[in-house]
């Protein structure tokens, strides 16, 4: 058996990165700063996000920076080639599969629509 699930809740750190394809796909990347429990700094770890269909489209309406959002997904690595030096690299990536928006209209500036803790986006959802 394998187990590949990642849940967070923190604070989307700038607008959301939107694309759209030919196709018809929506895709969103964002970037989500977390807090430790445990953590004896002031710095937060900085995840990756990436969001398809639905979603995508609920986090380009309604996330803007500093929005407070809960994601489930699972972790994926994005690989390339370094044009300069020709090295392999890679990233991890959370693919969020759900996402919550959790704060209140009030909670930034930007008037993010309020869904309550309960208010989920995800692709099989709508």
């Amino acid at each position: 058996m394998s187990l590949n699930v990642v849940t967070l809740v923190g604070r989307v750190g700038g607008d959301p990165d939107v694309k759209y394809f030919e196709s018809g796909s929506v895709k969103c990347r964002l970037t989500l700063a977390v807090r430790r429990a445990s953590s004896k700094t002031d710095e937060p770890d900085w995840f990756t996000l990436e969001l398809w269909g639905k979603t995508a489209e609920v986090a380009a309406n309604y996330v803007r920076k500093g929005s407070l959002i809960g994601v489930t997904g699972s972790l994926k690595f994005d690989s390339w080639s370094d044009r300069n030096s020709g090295a392999n690299r890679s990233s991890p990536v959370i693919k969020v599969e759900r996402m919550d928006l959790l704060g209140s209209k009030n909670d930034n500036s930007a008037g993010m629509a309020n869904s309550g803790a309960g208010g989920g986006y995800g692709d099989g959802e709508f």
